[in-house]
């Protein structure tokens, strides 16, 4: 195990290893997986050219009836592999001939998820405005891509989600809110707060608890987190 999981509080490591992230962000475990090299260097026809971000060459082999899902060995997509690439062309041709926007990966993961971790805020727009949904219940714990970029404090891909429509008090099989996982999974510092601050502006529920019957007042106190208690007060939270 990295050694700056053995830094953290107990819940924080759970969730971390629940989004296959480390203390920074970034992936080590198997829940979200990009393409490594062996897998890209093995990609032919859909998958390549979502890699590469080739549009033209997309649309010759739709026109082909290619299979536009086609799935690679750990289940994902073209467009999975388009989305993880940041190749926002590849994206639009990919759902122009017809892909599924919407689709899982062997993981559980969608687009909007996959976007949402990576804090690619420009490529979730492109998926957002293709009709993908922010609504999806993905990942192995039952959550959300709100409930995963609160807990990175992705606080732009946050509003955008809010803005989509994405289910504000969905409560994941750990039992947290958004909310919730912006505090007791966050740092305290500023884009964790601008995450709690977009997350109560839009009228998420104050009072929902963990499973412990902590609410998320109670929660931010208990970390010290104080402009986070200052928020939640002055909303009216208990």
């Amino acid at each position: 195990m990295n050694r700056n999981l053995l830094r953290l509080p107990l819940q924080r490591i759970i969730f971390t290893l629940a989004l296959g992230l480390d203390s920074t962000g970034l992936g080590f475990a198997t829940a979200q997986v990009a393409p490594g090299a062996a897998e890209v260097a093995q990609y032919k026809g859909l998958h390549a050219a979502a890699h590469q971000g080739d549009a033209a060459e997309i649309e010759k082999l739709a026109a082909r009836n290619a299979d536009l899902n086609a799935r690679d060995s750990n289940g994902r997509t073209p467009l999975h592999v388009a989305t993880f690439a940041k190749q926002r062309g590849a994206i639009r041709a990919l759902v122009k001939a017809g892909a599924g926007i919407n689709l899982l990966d062997k993981n559980i993961y969608d687009g909007v998820t996959i976007a949402a971790v990576a804090d690619d805020e420009e490529t979730l727009r492109v998926l957002l405005s293709l009709g993908a949904s922010a609504k999806q219940v993905t990942s192995r714990y039952d959550g959300t891509a709100l409930i995963a970029a609160a807990h990175l404090g992705h606080d732009g891909v946050v509003r955008q989600l809010i803005a989509a429509g994405a289910p504000l008090d969905h409560v994941n099989n750990l039992h947290w809110t958004a909310l919730i996982e912006s505090i007791v999974l966050g740092n305290g510092g500023t884009r964790h707060q601008e995450t709690l601050r977009a997350l109560v502006a839009a009228g998420t529920n104050l009072q929902l608890t963990d499973r412990q019957g902590n609410t998320p007042l109670q929660l931010a106190r208990s970390r010290a987190y104080g402009e986070m208690v200052k928020v939640l007060e002055k909303a009216g939270a208990k």
